[in-house]
């Protein structure tokens, strides 16, 4: 978590040296255009080796202030381990706190808060609040400059692109500007143009532009420009079987898991895709799920792909800034945002009502300015149309093929638009309850979720492979398996090329079990790190290795609990199968329950190839 415990501590105002007031304008310098303003800091709880700090800016004067930066210097030994609510930065022993976006504004007799987590023991002193005094000094109220134009790019060779931009705005004037290469500055120059060279050949590179006003505030980034420098290598073919993954949005809480992991387990070289899972579904439109997540988390230069920590500044952080570099170091990889999932889509029925309007409110989403070359599609995880997942939907079987026609229409040919289905293969069931046939027209292709069929949602089972490939005698349910709900998505005109198979990295349990083979009862879910019944792969293959195998997948047997999970050799049974279908690919949720080697997402590669 971003915060830490709270409890009440000492209190202690920071006041200016005297000496540091020098150079300040005097009042009648500076009346007509300053406020005044004070920066007071609390330590609110200490545990011997380290702390939490606060402070407190409260504007004192008659006009509003339009940003702030505290400074201050701890003595050595004493650093700031974590902060929220400000970007908080170091040179040496001196510390410097800038507002946020959206805390900068401060209107008279305001205050506004941000905190920290520090290591050591010392105090802060030498305050400084936007470069004047912290105890009640006048505050400049020079506005910051508005954000340029969106840049244009011209000239594109192999090494080099010239940027071009409209003039930003400001009350004091403008100074310089950044250019900005994939969220890092290359350059300050006076002029409304700049020329970038030393690039690499067919590479995907963003660029945008911010102003720095005679003050030396920063503003606000421009709009996005996507350049592809020429030359190069280029996209493997088309006919190349897909092999995507799920990235979570959570997963850099709890699981620990960064884009960055792609990387060191050699992930990234084996896949063509992933899914950025979830955007949420709200009053009928596409919005992003968790904002810190997803553009505002700042990465240190060993957690981040490039190796070059996020700075206060750039304009995108977080997981998007993080595939930016991903999609740097392996432009073959596409990404797509992918909105709904089993706890979002209760939204869906609204965006049904009208499709156009949610289409227009994606592609908003996943254009916009600040990370517009981040996604290459969208994916709709509906779970489930005119069907029932953790809430029913009755919009009717058009539904689903008008959603996805809209999205085709907002989007054109040039994104990919596909879907997570469901994999019901019974009669009469799910995949019989909309226009899957009809819709898969718009769709580049299916992820066909051909696992969780059977788990202990059932308490007392019987056990059950949760991600058979076939069906057996004595399975607890008909049509509950990969190859019928493939055979079923055939019939109805799906092409097979738009058909991916879904793969678990993940198992499915019960307890109090007393036989090895499928089919016991149980008294129900076997205990998993972050849900009962759920474990992941890189956990099951050495707490429950696995005892035997049954309909293209594998089980274990354990003490008293039963497992179902998928192992590298019952993938690659499954990726022989999907080739011998002639299915477009496989794909598989999600990148976390595979070991730190990529054994799971090797057997994928491995059997496609």
């Amino acid at each position: 978590m971003r915060f830490g415990h709270r409890c009440t501590a000492g209190f202690t105002a920071l006041l200016l040296p005297l000496a540091a007031l020098v150079g300040l304008a005097s009042p009648a310098q500076g009346a007509a255009a300053s406020s005044s303003a004070t920066a007071t800091y609390a330590k609110t709880q200490d545990w011997g080796t380290g702390f939490e700090g606060k402070w407190t800016v409260t504007n004192t004067g008659t006009t509003s202030i339009g940003s702030w930066t505290v400074e201050w210097d701890f003595p050595s030994g004493t650093s700031v381990t974590s902060a929220w609510d400000a970007d908080v930065t170091s040179s040496g022993a001196h510390w410097t706190a800038r507002n946020k976006s959206w805390n900068g504004t401060l209107a008279p007799g305001a205050t506004v808060s941000f905190g920290f987590n520090g290591a050591g023991t010392g105090s802060p002193a030498n305050c400084r609040l936007n470069g004047g005094s912290c105890s009640g000094g006048t505050v400049p109220g020079d506005n910051a400059p508005s954000a340029p134009g969106t840049p244009t790019a011209s000239g594109v060779t192999n090494t080099s692109v010239k940027l071009s931009w409209g003039a930003a705005t400001d009350d004091k004037g403008i100074k310089n500007y950044d250019v900005l290469r994939d969220g890092t500055k290359v350059a300050t120059v006076t002029a409304t143009s700049y020329t970038d060279t030393g690039l690499t050949a067919g590479t995907d590179y963003s660029y945008t532009v911010r102003a720095r006003d005679t003050a030396d505030q920063t503003g606000p980034a421009s709009g996005a420009v996507a350049v592809r420098t020429t030359g190069g290598t280029t996209d493997p073919p088309t006919g190349n079987k897909v092999k995507l993954g799920y990235f979570t949005e959570w997963g850099v809480y709890g699981r620990n898991y960064h884009v960055k992991n792609l990387v060191t387990s050699g992930t990234a070289s084996k896949i063509t895709h992933i899914n950025y899972a979830f955007g949420n579904v709200k009053d009928g439109k596409c919005v992003v799920d968790d904002t810190y997540a997803a553009y505002d988390k700042a990465y240190t230069a060993d957690q981040s792909v490039s190796g070059v920590a996020d700075t206060w500044d750039q304009p995108l952080r977080g997981n998007f800034n993080q595939l930016r570099q991903l999609k740097a170091k392996y432009p073959n990889i596409k990404v797509l945002y992918s909105f709904g999932g089993w706890t979002y889509s209760g939204g869906f029925t609204q965006a049904a009502a009208n499709p156009a309007a949610f289409a227009a409110s994606c592609k908003a989403v996943v254009e916009d300015p600040r990370w517009a070359d981040v996604f290459d599609g969208i994916d709709i995880d509906w779970e489930y149309p005119n069907a029932c997942g953790l809430t029913c939907d009755a919009s009717g079987a058009a539904a689903f093929k008008n959603l996805m026609s809209a999205l085709r229409s907002q989007f054109g040919a040039h994104y990919l638009i596909t879907a997570a289905i469901t994999a019901d293969g019974s009669s009469g069931g799910k995949l019989d309850a909309a226009d899957y046939g009809g819709a898969s027209a718009y769709a580049d292709w299916y992820n066909v979720m051909t696992y969780d069929y059977f788990g202990a949602f059932d308490a007392d089972g019987p056990t059950a492979p949760h991600s058979p490939l076939t069906s057996y005698a004595g399975i607890p349910a008909a049509g509950f398996n990969s190859a019928d709900a493939i055979a079923k998505l055939k019939a109805k005109g799906v092409p097979a090329a738009k058909l991916l198979l879904g793969i678990g990295f993940y198992g499915r349990g019960w307890t109090g079990v007393t036989q090895s083979a499928p089919g016991g009862a149980a008294t129900g879910a076997a205990p998993g790190t972050y849900e009962a019944g759920i474990e992941d792969y890189k956990i099951l293959k050495a707490s429950c290795p696995a005892t035997g195998t049954i309909a293209g997948t594998a089980y274990a047997y354990c003490g008293n609990n039963w497992w179902s999970y998928d192992t590298p050799a019952t993938i690659a049974g499954k990726m022989a199968w999907a080739k011998n279908q002639s299915l477009g690919g496989a794909f598989f949720w999600e990148f976390s329950g595979d070991t730190s080697n990529g054994e799971l997402v090797n057997a994928i590669s491995g059997g496609l190839a």
